[in-house]
C-alpha cells in the first residue's frame, strides 16, 4: 500500500466505504461505475468507463487487497472502494516463459506460480496460487494449453460458484 494512503488511513480513519463505484472484469480492465452507470444496470452488462489514464490504474493496483471476508477492495486514501468482480480477482497473463520459470502475471504486474487448475461450466480456466484465486486471460489459453500438454497443471472439472466458495471470493461485496 501506498505510504500516502496509509497516512490518510491514520488521519481519517471513519470514512464511510464505497461500493457499486469501481469494477473489474474477466480482461483484467478496471471500469469505473457511476450513479448512472449503476442505474442503467449490473455489472458486468454495463460496465462503465473503462480506466485508462495509466496513472491512476497504477494506484488502484498498488492499493488493491481483500478483506477477511473475501471482498475486494481499493483503498483510495481513508476510503475503502469495494470492487465488484466479473469472475475472480485476479486475471492472470501467460507467456513463453511459464514453460521455463512457471509463472503467471497478474493484471496488477505481480508474478507467481499456479498450482491447481479447474475448468468452470463456462471452460474458463481457473489458477491457484500463492495470491488466491484467478482467471487466465482469454487470449493467453495457447500458453495454456501447452502448459498442460507439459504438465505443469492438470485442470480439474468444478463449478464457477463452487470455485469461488472454495476460495472465499465474495463478487459483488455489500454494505
Amino acid at each position: 500500500m501506498d505510504p500516502i494512503v496509509e497516512a490518510a488511513l491514520k488521519k481519517w480513519p471513519n470514512v464511510p466505504h464505497c461500493y457499486g463505484w469501481l469494477a473489474l472484469d474477466a480482461r483484467g480492465d478496471w471500469y469505473m461505475r457511476d450513479e448512472r452507470i449503476q442505474a442503467a444496470g449490473p455489472f458486468p452488462q454495463v460496465k462503465g468507463s473503462r480506466v485508462t489514464h495509466e496513472k491512476l490504474r497504477q494506484f488502484i493496483e498498488r492499493n488493491y487487497a481483500a478483506d477477511e471476508s473475501g471482498c475486494w477492495f481499493f483503498q483510495n486514501g481513508p476510503q475503502r472502494v469495494y470492487l465488484q468482480l466479473e469472475a475472480a480477482p485476479w486475471v492472470f497473463r501467460l507467456d513463453a516463459g511459464l514453460l521455463t520459470d512457471g509463472l503467471v502475471h497478474t493484471h496488477t504486474g505481480l508474478s507467481c506460480a499456479g498450482s491447481a487448475s479447474w475448468l468452470d461450466e463456462q471452460d474458463r480456466l481457473f489458477l491457484s496460487t500463492p495470491l488466491g484465486l484467478g482467471l487466465v486471460h482469454s487470449m493467453d489459453m495457447d500458453w495454456a494449453a501447452q502448459a498442460v500438454e507439459a504438465g505443469l497443471w492438470a485442470p480439474q472439472a468444478c463449478t464457477h460458484a463452487e470455485l469461488l466458495q472454495r476460495h472465499g471470493v465474495n463478487l459483488t461485496p455489500l454494505p
